[in-house]
């Protein structure tokens, strides 16, 4: 038959395919032929299209019954070229006990019907169909019959959606890549966390909602803890002894903050305001934790430094151990 796609080929799956194998596949294949990823390959954007049509198709039970009986059905003897078997009194037919396929004029037709697309001009378009007498899919005309709803039913959809603590701090306009292989642009909220459910209206199945899962990646740096920010900052001796200012990270950029005389390892300080976004005006704050760093590599100036100040030192931190 003219026009005839091998769905299972095209996936690269066996017959007796799972739908989550259908669906493993196509996600697979779809990474690698998306346009985005091949800008101005005309062979890549076909190749995306039609594994799009095989995946609408084995993905959908009944879809993938109606194909599978016309695959069976269109290499038998008579059955060519779109004509279909002439019975005696010289009409096209083509009937089983499950479905009537004689009227298809060439697969296009058929795949047409399936998945209730309509060619203007030899481009196929979604929407509705008129449904002529000859329809083998029109309720009446054949022992078992089917319906091809007139538009596909709206459907919420969910995917996940993983994405940087710095990102899910700030928010805004970002593009994301789905797992199906879609691109959007989604203006993404201030203060997201893991677990969060983000409503995309009408990017779901059929006009319905998309709903993305949220997932924060773990930073190397910065913990987030409720509405607040942990991090560890290093100290030299010195600046632990004399207190001072010095320079803070944080996700919103470095800021000056002031260490008090004698701090010491594990002693927390605050930064008010400078944590995770609550709402769109309120902040939590950002717990600085001391950790006090001994060089380990000492210039001859140090060096003479230090045995000074060992000299003249008072301070013994061993005067009231335990023992």
């Amino acid at each position: 038959m003219q026009n005839f796609r091998n769905y299972y080929d095209i996936l690269g799956v066996s017959r007796d395919s799972s739908i989550e194998d259908v669906k493993r596949a196509y996600r697979q294949l779809a990474r690698r032929y998306h346009p985005d990823m091949n800008q101005g390959d005309k062979s890549a954007e076909e190749r995306f299209k039609l594994l799009g049509e095989a995946y609408e198709v084995l993905s959908d039970p009944d879809k993938r019954s109606q194909y599978e009986q016309f695959s069976r059905f269109w290499k038998q003897k008579g059955f060519q070229f779109g004509k279909g078997f002439r019975s005696r009194s010289g009409e096209d037919r083509f009937s089983n006990d499950e479905g009537d396929f004689g009227n298809f004029r060439d697969f296009n037709n058929f795949v047409d019907q399936l998945l209730n697309r309509r060619r203007e001009n030899g481009a196929e378009t979604n929407g509705r169909s008129a449904v002529r007498d000859s329809d083998p899919f029109r309720p009446g005309t054949t022992k078992k019959t089917y319906t091809v709803n007139p538009r596909p039913s709206r459907r919420d959809a969910e995917a996940n959606l993983t994405i940087p603590l710095e990102k899910a701090y700030a928010g805004g306009q970002e593009r994301i890549r789905l797992e199906d292989g879609r691109s959007l642009e989604v203006n993404m909220p201030a203060g997201m966390v893991t677990g969060q459910r983000i409503r995309l209206k009408g990017q779901g199945i059929g006009g319905g909602n998309l709903y993305l899962r949220i997932e924060v990646k773990p930073h190397a740096f910065f913990k987030l803890q409720g509405n607040d920010i942990l991090c560890c900052i290093p100290v030299t001796p010195s600046e632990a002894a004399l207190g001072g200012v010095i320079e803070a990270p944080t996700l919103d950029g470095p800021v000056k903050m002031t260490l008090p005389p004698g701090v010491q390892t594990g002693q927390r300080l605050r930064l008010a305001n400078k944590g995770y976004p609550i709402g769109r005006d309120r902040w939590g704050d950002q717990i600085v934790e001391i950790e006090v760093v001994v060089p380990s590599v000492l210039s001859d100036k140090e060096k003479q430094l230090y045995r000074e100040l060992r000299r003249i030192e008072t301070f013994n931190p061993r005067t009231d151990l335990a023992v």
